[in-house]
């Protein structure tokens, strides 16, 4: 514990100075989440002459300029990495450290955070400007609960980015699994159409699976969707996912350094 707090803030720092010499790439990646705003776009044009649900335009307005800020500070990239220093065989080298290699991966997917941040500021700043905050957080056990939502929903994402890239120990390549795993988020989380909008039925399935806890639920939260009530059993199901991934990761970990040194890894 005491060599990981010693070198932890050693990873962030290599891991901030990765993000900006690579800074071109990030520019690229926000670009590619933008998603929400043609959907904000295609919503409000929908909503203009009647609300949808509870939905006018100022609260849809809110809802996708929060849900891409929380795609911003969700994001990870791992699968790829590991995918790749698999092929390469460069993954070799971080075997070796004292450190389990996902503690670099963590290091480098939060040390880009202050970019991201960089990032959304300017699309809360014209939210705030644009509809005066309507909906969002009035408390701040609101604002802690969303901000809990947002570290669970990056931790599902990362997780998964580590369970699916783990699986390059088993086959050739397992990047179209992520593309595979993205698109159901997009479908299912709410990053394309709120969740409320759902058919019943939908909407119950969709809350018993795990795309909605990477993104849906911080977005929720912060637009004011739940009740203070509702929180801890929201919360915890979101826990839930985060201690399954993570459990399913060690798992298949073990089994890939396993094939990985008998094929002379």
């Amino acid at each position: 514990m005491n060599r990981f707090f010693r070198t932890f803030p050693t990873l962030l720092r290599v891991g901030f100075s990765g993000a900006l010499a690579y800074r071109a790439e990030m520019l690229v990646w926000v670009l590619a989440t933008t998603m929400p705003l043609i959907m904000l776009a295609f919503w409000t044009a929908v909503a203009h002459d009647a609300p949808i649900g509870r939905f006018g335009e100022k609260e849809l307005v809110v809802y996708f300029l929060v849900t891409f800020i929380v795609r911003q500070l969700t994001g990870a990239w791992v699968a790829w990495e590991i995918n790749f220093e698999v092929k390469q065989g460069t993954i070799g080298s971080k075997l070796l450290r004292p450190m389990h290699p996902a503690l670099g991966w963590a290091a480098d997917n939060l040390a880009a955070m202050p970019m991201r941040v960089v990032v959304s500021l300017p699309v809360a700043i014209i939210m705030l400007a644009t509809t005066g905050g309507v909906g969002l957080p009035k408390t701040p056990l609101l604002w802690l609960a969303g901000m809990l939502a947002l570290f669970g929903g990056w931790a599902i994402t990362f997780l998964v980015n580590l369970v699916i890239g783990t699986l390059s120990f088993y086959m050739e390549s397992s990047v179209k699994v992520m593309d595979a795993w993205t698109v159901l988020v997009f479908v299912f989380s709410g990053y394309l159409i709120p969740i409320e909008l759902f058919p019943k039925t939908l909407r119950a399935i969709t809350e018993m699976l795990p795309f909605r806890y990477s993104i849906g639920l911080p977005v929720e939260i912060f637009v004011g969707a739940h009740t203070p009530s509702e929180l801890p059993w929201l919360l915890a199901r979101q826990l839930m996912w985060v201690l399954a991934f993570l459990g399913l990761f060690l798992v298949l970990w073990r089994g890939g350094l396993r094939r990985y040194a008998a094929y002379g890894g």
